[in-house]
């Protein structure tokens, strides 16, 4: 159970980070779906690469997780956006 937590921790923090990135940047929107599963998805993928880096060095590990999962979820989210604009031009 403590295994998952990272990931649980990860997934939400980068649903609400790749929410945020889209409400910011209107220009860019997705549909509520698809900006709370890229956000997820980037979310994973930002806390494994913070993790990898050594971020976690310097922070408490759940906290580096929802950091890195913040801000790769708003990464991803913000490419999702900029992707899916480019198309409809």
């Amino acid at each position: 159970m403590e295994a998952l937590l990272p990931l649980v921790i990860q997934l939400i923090a980068g649903a609400i980070g790749g929410n945020a990135a889209s409400a910011a940047l209107k220009q860019y929107a997705i549909n509520v779906v698809a900006r709370t599963i890229a956000g997820a998805i980037g979310g994973v993928a930002g806390g494994m690469l913070l993790g990898m880096v050594g971020g976690e060095a310097a922070m408490t590990g759940l906290i580096a997780d929802g950091i890195g999962g913040l801000i790769g979820g708003g990464i991803l989210s913000t490419l999702a956006g900029l992707v899916m604009a480019r198309a409809h031009r």
